[in-house]
C-alpha cells in the first residue's frame, strides 16, 4: 500500500499551522524514487529531479538524501540547488529562451548545460570550444502528453532543436570543436504510452553518431500518475525493461556503453501532497450548490489553467450524506476548481483537502487580489515539520518602493 497521510493527520495539521496549506509527505517521495530505482536497476540510469515543480529548499534536501541529482531550468533554481547541497556535477541547467549572460553564470557554478537553440550553440561553441560539456536539447517531433498544452515535443514547440537541423548542428559542432556529452528530449507530462519514450530513444540513438563524445542520453520525464480513481498510469516497470534492451542492443551494434537520465519531477513529488482549505461559505443559486474555499487559483492554478483534475474530500465530516458541489475560491475571477462533485455535506468551517498537490500547487502561486501565500508542512517519520511560514501583509509591501 503506498504511503499516505489520513484525515486525522491532515485535520490536526491544518488545526496547528491554519489553512490554506500544503502539506508534503516525504515517505511517500521516498516511495516513488524506489520504484523509479527498482525499475531501472539494471540500466546505466540516473534521475534528476525536476526542481520546477517544487522548489522548497527543505524538499530539495530530502531528495538529495535519497540520491537523486537535479534538473533545473533557471539560474535561481541552480542556485537553490547549491544550497540544498548539491554538487555542480549532480545538476543539469535545462533553460529556455533565457539571455545569454544567464548561461554563463551557470557554467561559471560548473553544472552540466543543456541548450535547446541554434543561435545559443554557436555562441557557446564560438566562446568555449571544446573546454567545456555540453547537451544539446532536440526536438523529436513527438506529439505526447495529456493535451497540447502540456506537450513540448511537437513541430510547433518552442523547445528544442528540430531533429530536422541535424546539419546545421553538425556544421557548428565541428566548426567551433564544441564538446557535445549528450542529447536531450522532452516531449510532455502524463505520458500514458511508453512507446512515446521508445520512440523517442529511437530517434536520440540516430544521433549517436555525430557526437564522439557523447556519455548519456536524457529521456526526459513525463511519467503519468493517477489523479483519480481508475486512472492509468506509466507502467515504469515495463519502460525499465524495455529500455535496459534497448541499450543493451546499441551496445552490442556500437560498442558505446551511454547512461540514461530521467527527469521525473511530477511523478516523485505530486502524489505526495496535500492541499488542505476552509469552506468559507456555502452558497445556492438556482442551478447548483457552491462551497466557496479560503484559497483560490492564486494558490492552486492548475484546474483552470490546464482543466487538471484533483480528487477532494471533506476531511471534517467525511462520514455526512453525500451532496454535489460546485467548489470555488475567493479571488474575485472565475476560479472553480471543480464542477459537479459529490462530497460529504460541506458546511461552513470544514476542511476540504486537494490531493495530487505536490507539483505545480505552490510553486505557480501568486499574491494575486493581494491575497497571501500559504504555509508549507513537510512530515517525515510521522512529525510536521513547517518549511514556509505563511505571508504576512508585510510581504505584500515587500520591494515595493514607498
Amino acid at each position: 500500500m503506498p504511503e499516505i497521510l489520513n484525515h486525522r493527520q491532515l485535520s490536526e495539521i491544518a488545526n496547528t499551522f491554519g489553512t490554506p496549506v500544503y502539506i508534503y509527505h516525504a515517505e511517500r517521495i521516498a516511495e516513488q524514487y524506489a520504484k523509479l530505482k527498482k525499475a531501472f536497476a539494471h540500466s546505466n540510469a540516473r534521475f534528476f529531479y525536476a526542481a520546477k515543480s517544487l522548489t522548497n529548499v527543505n524538499v530539495l534536501k530530502y531528495i538529495r538524501s535519497l540520491g537523486a541529482s537535479l534538473d533545473c531550468v533557471s539560474i535561481n533554481e541552480v542556485k537553490l540547488g547549491l544550497m540544498a547541497g548539491f554538487s555542480p556535477s549532480d545538476i543539469l541547467y535545462t533553460p529556455n529562451c533565457v539571455d545569454f549572460e544567464e548561461i554563463l553564470a551557470a557554467k561559471e557554478l560548473g553544472v552540466h548545460i543543456n541548450i535547446d537553440n541554434i543561435s545559443i550553440l554557436e555562441q557557446f561553441g564560438n566562446r568555449f570550444g571544446n573546454t567545456y560539456p555540453v547537451c544539446i536539447r532536440l526536438n523529436p517531433h513527438i506529439m505526447a502528453g495529456g493535451n497540447f498544452k502540456i506537450s513540448t515535443g511537437h513541430v510547433d514547440s518552442k523547445f528544442g532543436i528540430s531533429i530536422h537541423q541535424m546539419r546545421h548542428i553538425e556544421r557548428i559542432v565541428k566548426t567551433t570543436n564544441l564538446n557535445v556529452e549528450g542529447v536531450h528530449m522532452h516531449t510532455g507530462s502524463e505520458i500514458k504510452d511508453i512507446n512515446v519514450f521508445l520512440l523517442g530513444l529511437e530517434v536520440m540513438m540516430e544521433t549517436v553518431s555525430h557526437f564522439p563524445n557523447l556519455r548519456y542520453i536524457d529521456l526526459g520525464s513525463g511519467f503519468k500518475v493517477p489523479y483519480q480513481p481508475g486512472d492509468p498510469e506509466t507502467d515504469v516497470d515495463l519502460l525499465g525493461q524495455k529500455v535496459e534492451q534497448a541499450f543493451l542492443d546499441f551496445e552490442k551494434e556500437t560498442g558505446k556503453k551511454l547512461e540514461v537520465w530521467f527527469e521525473p519531477g511530477k511523478y516523485l513529488v505530486s502524489q505526495a501532497g496535500y492541499f488542505v482549505v476552509k469552506a468559507n461559505v456555502i452558497k445556492q443559486t438556482p442551478a447548483t450548490v457552491f462551497a466557496g474555499v479560503n484559497s483560490g487559483f492564486n494558490h492552486l492554478i492548475r484546474p483552470m489553467m490546464y482543466e487538471a483534475y484533483h480528487h477532494i474530500e471533506n476531511i471534517t465530516n467525511n462520514n455526512g450524506p453525500e451532496r454535489i458541489y460546485t467548489v470555488v475560491g475567493n479571488i474575485c475571477e472565475t476560479d472553480t476548481f471543480a464542477w459537479d462533485r459529490k462530497l460529504n455535506e460541506v458546511r461552513e468551517g470544514d476542511y476540504l483537502v486537494f490531493y495530487n498537490a505536490g507539483a505545480y500547487g505552490f510553486e505557480m502561486s501568486s499574491n494575486f487580489n493581494s491575497r497571501l501565500k500559504p504555509a508549507e508542512v513537510l512530515v517525515k517519520d510521522g512529525n510536521a515539520t513547517l518549511i514556509r511560514k505563511r505571508d504576512e501583509f508585510d510581504d505584500l509591501l515587500r520591494n515595493q518602493v514607498l
